[in-house]
């Protein structure tokens, strides 16, 4: 008896030991930015692309914005504020957000505190913060409707967007590959739900948005399921979800397909109005 007492309290302690561990180590395991490569310089290949440095906290942060393309009506246009995955920095998405851009709305890209050039250190707090910071900016612009922002997160992007969702206004939100909040990934590591630092509790967020939320989510999403994505649309007032058969990576599998799968969904919203956009 006296054995496996021993034995239970050797495993008990190895577990406190490990959720210590984890608990103490998971900013880094959430915001993996020091396995990121360098930053590119895709930008110099763009001469559109519009580079700003706005303050947030005590902190410089990087903005790049894309505007619609030239083809499309003159004054205040739609702009996507977008946020990537953890393992991202903005400098890989230009070249698919530019379908946004062919549909004559405007892509601002917001850099995470402490991921490629932007400084301080990524939290909840100072992402909210860069976000929120970000947003002023971008509708005190004269070439944006301020009536007509969308907010689009990708992956761990979905908590920034939401958490920015709870402090300002917005015509739409699209959350793609996201989860129900970290405290719900929690299990995933063997750990309780009140470890979690940074919640990004986006079914809440989710819960209370006046707007349309639009949830994209692959079947067969090998990091966040899809009943993620389900639990978020069913919770939304005005929820949609676009399925696509693919992982978390690779979602969506086509970026035309999906252009066009969001274009009649943009029109219905009246966020964008004329069919010429091509």
């Amino acid at each position: 008896m006296n054995i496996l007492i021993k034995i239970i309290s050797f495993f008990i302690c190895l577990y406190f030991a490990y959720c210590g561990i984890l608990f103490l180590m998971q900013r880094y395991i959430m915001f993996p930015r020091i396995k990121i490569s360098e930053p590119s310089n895709i930008s110099n290949d763009m001469p559109d692309l519009e580079k700003n440095w706005i303050n947030a906290g005590c902190e410089k942060i990087e903005t790049w914005f894309i505007p619609p393309l030239s083809k499309h009506d003159q004054g205040p246009r739609p702009a996507v504020i977008f946020a990537h995955g953890n393992a991202e920095i903005i400098d890989q998405w230009p070249e698919p957000l530019k379908k946004f851009t062919e549909m004559g709305i405007g892509v601002l890209l917001v850099e995470y505190p402490g991921y490629g050039r932007s400084k301080g250190s990524p939290s909840q707090k100072s992402i909210t913060e860069a976000f929120v910071a970000a947003y002023d900016v971008l509708i005190a612009r004269e070439d944006v409707d301020p009536s007509r922002i969308i907010l689009l997160g990708r992956s761990i992007g979905g908590g920034a967007i939401c958490a920015l969702a709870a402090e300002r206004p917005s015509a739409m939100l699209i959350l793609m590959s996201s989860f129900i909040s970290t405290r719900s990934m929690a299990s995933k590591y063997l750990v309780p739900g009140f470890f979690a630092l940074d919640p990004f509790d986006n079914i809440s967020t989710v819960r209370s948005y006046p707007g349309t939320v639009l949830v994209i989510h692959g079947k067969n999403d090998e990091l966040i399921p899809y009943k993620h994505g389900v639990a978020l649309s069913n919770a939304a007032k005005r929820g949609r979800i676009l399925t696509y058969n693919c992982g978390h990576n690779d979602c969506p599998p086509d970026w035309d397909i999906f252009r066009e799968d969001i274009k009649s969904i943009l029109q219905e919203t009246g966020i964008i109005n004329n069919d010429k956009f091509s």
